[in-house]
């Protein structure tokens, strides 16, 4: 039979700013434009975490003051 899935385009990618958790047990990372602190804690050990980049597909957070916001107000 014929397919008719039309093929998948390639989805641009960049180099991102990210935080790595420090555990060697962890692999927790999360975005630095989703990041509410400044230097976060890692959310799943609450471990130390790191900056670093890695090729990720591009995404925008149309929220981007996410780090000026103070604690326990809703977003």
């Amino acid at each position: 039979m014929y397919n008719r899935k039309k093929p998948m385009e390639e989805i641009p990618q960049a180099d991102a700013a990210i935080w790595e958790c420090t555990s060697d047990t962890c692999k927790g990372w999360m975005r630095d434009n989703f990041a509410f602190d400044s230097v976060p804690t890692c959310p799943i050990c609450a471990s130390e975490m790191v900056s670093t980049t890695r090729m990720l597909p591009l995404l925008e957070n149309s929220n981007s003051n996410l780090k000026t916001m103070s604690k326990g107000n809703r977003i």
